[in-house]
């Protein structure tokens, strides 16, 4: 290799290279970006202009990816709007709004969140609006939820939206009411689409601001160890801004995109064939717009979720309520197999039992049919039926996980209210499925979760606790999977899941250079501390993005 230097060395390391064969060494040769060769300090030849990194013993390896986040939302949140923590009670969210209006100006919007699922019925009265009037001091407002699918909204954005008590619940979402009939604000799934239809049009973002929204994001992952992800609901109008930034050599991060196929909650257009038409004149070197998202059903706290068995009667849902998918088998066989034929994969939300079976039927008539290379992705999947397990691996479809919805915190504690607590208690049921032999691919849902940790997201699947230690407990204790599983999870299966194995996910010679320094060994320490891990420095294709010390 002397006729082939290297831009960077970095010596005297704990390197974990994640390569089939679990090699650890102590020195990293890096070359135009990619990793060059791998070794000890006396193996990797330096020349003139090579930079070389110390360091110090410190434990390095590939940089976390994250198979399901929302980077721009959560890039607005930070730059324009509220953010507040799901924990809150209703007195203390009222507080934030308040604050948080007297820096805007009168005529000005009050977005972003976020109310805690379980304030839903705190929230659903004539009084409870009131109060967000007087917070909002004559601004409209529209508040999401923890799961991003529900809305709050005040008087004043109701008007402007033009709903009121006789305005009738549009397909697949209700507008909420009193026992009087007057619309309390509240707003379930699609209930809210016409009041995001009427925020774009009254206070649009600029696509400057979009592309800084999305630069934001990354930039905040980044702070995390994250140098790959795959954004899991994507406009149009994301991918311009990721086409905008990765041309602007601003986009350092490997990022897929999952172009909503339907859509309840966002309100967003095109959809569908509108933003599939788009995507190749929208591909770049770091982006790949090579899936599509599809929502199959909504969230069980809302009773939106599609379950095999009914939800508790006393949670205030009809009698032998289960919920309902979206769409049906023969509406989702048509996106799936009309998108295979392009070579375009699939990530489908299901949080019920019922919407994972349908998914997985549909997907088997479709490899049936030979499309044996388009991958799907069964995102959130917390209740599977045990029929169900042994089909993930059998139909090559990756279970994408995100810890943070579902180990004891304020969602599941939610989730509890609504079902039997036989079936609540079974979520997530992640060492069956690995046994099985299914992939699993750890996602945040970011914001939805209140920050893309994947530490966090580690801990939770190892240990079946919260890692903030606020919530007691355990859930399901025995679907426990082990450290390097979990490390597997947020790196070289997240990248055969995304597609993005072919250039990152492990540091093997001819693979971006990205990787991350860690405060700690996470091999070294108690596993009480894997928590706090962090990055001490992100670097992506061989550059240093984001750096604790400075």
């Amino acid at each position: 290799m002397s006729d082939h230097h290297a831009d960077l060395l970095l010596i005297n390391g704990v390197i974990d290279t994640l390569d089939p064969a679990g090699t650890r060494t102590s020195a990293l040769a890096i070359k135009a970006g990619k990793v060059l060769a791998t070794g000890t300090e006396a193996e990797l030849s330096r020349g003139p202009g090579t930079a070389v990194v110390d360091l110090q013993g410190a434990y390095v390896m590939p940089g976390l990816l994250d198979v399901h986040n929302h980077h721009m939302l959560a890039g607005q949140m930070d730059l324009f709007e509220l953010d507040a923590p799901p924990s809150l009670t209703l007195e203390q969210f009222l507080g934030s709004i308040s604050d948080y209006a007297a820096t805007l100006d009168p005529d000005e919007w009050i977005t972003g969140g976020s109310w805690g699922s379980g304030l839903l019925g705190e929230l659903n009265t004539p009084e409870a609006l009131r109060r967000l009037d007087e917070a909002a001091g004559g601004r409209p407002a529209l508040l999401k939820d923890d799961s991003k699918h529900n809305r709050w909204a005040n008087s004043r954005a109701l008007e402007l939206a033009g709903i009121t008590d006789a305005t009738a619940d549009p397909d697949g979402g209700q507008i909420l009411r009193d026992a009087a009939g007057r619309a309390t604000g509240v707003l379930i799934e699609a209930g809210g689409v016409l009041l995001e239809q009427t925020l774009t049009r009254l206070q649009p973002m600029a696509p400057e601001q979009l592309a800084r929204a999305a630069e934001r994001g990354i930039e905040l992952l980044h702070s995390y160890g994250v140098t790959g992800f795959q954004d899991a609901a994507a406009s149009l109008q994301l991918l311009q801004a990721l086409k905008q930034l990765d041309d602007g050599g601003r986009l350092h991060a490997w990022v897929v995109t999952s172009m909503q196929a339907n859509d309840f909650i966002f309100g967003t257009t095109p959809l569908g064939e509108g933003i599939i038409s788009e995507r190749e004149g929208l591909r770049s070197e770091h982006h790949r717009p090579d899936f599509i998202k599809i929502f199959l059903d909504g969230v069980p706290p809302a009773g939106t979720g599609s379950f095999l068995e009914p939800y508790l009667p006393e949670a205030g849902f009809p009698e032998c309520h289960c919920g309902s998918t979206t769409m049906g088998p023969e509406e989702l066989e048509g996106w799936l197999m009309r998108t295979a034929e392009r070579g375009i994969s699939a990530k489908i939300h299901c949080t019920g039992d019922a919407s994972v079976r349908l998914a997985l039927d549909t997907i088997a008539t479709v490899r049936a049919a030979g499309h044996t290379g388009t991958k799907y992705h069964i995102a959130h999947g917390q209740f599977v039926h045990p029929d169900d397990y042994g089909r993930f691996a059998e139909l090559d479809v990756t279970a994408d996980i995100s810890p943070s919805l579902w180990f004891p915190g304020v969602i599941s504690e939610a989730i509890a209210t609504v079902l039997p607590p036989e079936r609540a208690s079974k979520m997530q049921p992640n060492r069956i499925l690995l046994d099985a032999g299914a992939r699993l691919a750890g996602g945040s849902d970011w914001p939805v979760s209140v920050s893309p940790n994947a530490w966090e997201g580690i801990y939770g699947l190892v240990t079946r606790k919260d890692p903030s230690g606020v919530f007691p407990g355990t859930l399901w204790p025995e679907q426990a999977i082990t450290l390097p599983e979990a490390i597997a999870v947020y790196t070289t299966a997240c990248a055969e899941a995304m597609g993005i194995d072919d250039v990152t996910g492990s540091l093997v010679p001819g693979k971006s250079a990205d990787f991350i320094v860690l405060s700690e060994n996470p091999y070294d320490v108690d596993i009480e501390k894997i928590p706090s891990i962090h990055a001490r420095q992100t670097w992506f294709a061989g550059r240093k993005v984001y750096d604790a010390g400075s």
